[in-house]
């Protein structure tokens, strides 16, 4: 991939973060986040292709000022990276609602907005692209997850019909679901209370190299793919809930993940 504007969401640490990095070289880059301080420090790797452009995911009503001002940075947007997010650790019956209603603004809501944002930018231009990372937990659910994997699948609804609706403009849509990937996005996680788990899983500790699944991850938006996979062993869970999902059920209620 090489000779795009790339605007990237969450790119202060994490997946987010070493896209920029391993994009930078070849591309010019915006990043985005609510840390500015760790934005500006992600800038140095590449001060000359790297722009920062802070803003807080919660405030989402803002979509269309955030749009207006990547674009006077950028100039010109190839792909939109939606890439922000939070995870949950916590139990359906011990998590309070604002938990939840947090997870769908977040994860959810603030997705969708910046791509109705963007929306007629690209029309407009005759097309783009917009990657959206969800989760191989938008395809299928597990304990403590809960709000997590119904944000992630609401995901996955809103995004296929975008890309039914907008393939005529030239609009491509593509959902890049990660599984166990070695990041901090265990420690950021909510629980029942909605403050961060500051600890780590060991299921997330194991997971792949965050270097690793950038690269995974440039190659499945390069390649334009509606749908990638990226991840160890877990990914066959996908096709095991499809399949045979009494199985999945039995595998997870067996397993030790947390």
């Amino acid at each position: 991939m090489k000779n795009k504007n790339i605007w990237i969401t969450g790119a202060s640490s994490g997946i987010g973060r070493q896209l920029a990095i391993d994009l930078a070289p070849h591309n010019r880059v915006l990043i985005s986040s609510r840390k500015s301080e760790i934005l500006h420090q992600v800038k140095q790797s590449n001060p000359n292709q790297i722009d920062v452009l802070p803003f807080d995911l919660a405030d989402y009503h803002q979509a269309k000022l955030w749009v207006e001002q990547a674009i006077q940075q950028l100039i010109e947007i190839d792909i939109l990276i939606l890439n922000g997010g939070v995870s949950q650790r916590s139990l359906i019956l011990d998590t309070k609602i604002e938990v939840d209603e947090r997870l769908i603004q977040i994860d959810y809501l603030a997705n969708v907005a910046l791509a109705k944002a963007i929306l007629p930018y690209f029309i407009k231009r005759g097309g783009g692209q917009i990657v959206v990372v969800t989760s191989l937990l938008g395809k299928f659910g597990t304990p403590y997850r809960s709000g997590y994997a119904g944000a992630k699948h609401a995901l996955h609804g809103f995004f296929d019909v975008l890309r039914q609706e907008h393939q005529k403009d030239g609009i491509d849509v593509t959902l890049i679901c990660p599984g166990f990937v070695n990041t901090q996005v265990a420690f950021n996680a909510l629980n029942e209370h909605g403050d961060a788990q500051n600890a780590q899983d060991e299921a997330t500790a194991q997971g792949m190299e965050v270097e690793v699944f950038s690269k995974k991850m440039i190659r499945a938006i390069s390649q334009k793919k509606k749908e990638a996979y990226i991840g160890q062993k877990e990914i066959f869970a996908v096709y095991v809930k499809r399949f045979f999902p009494n199985i999945l059920d039995f595998i997870i209620l067996r397993s030790k993940v947390r």
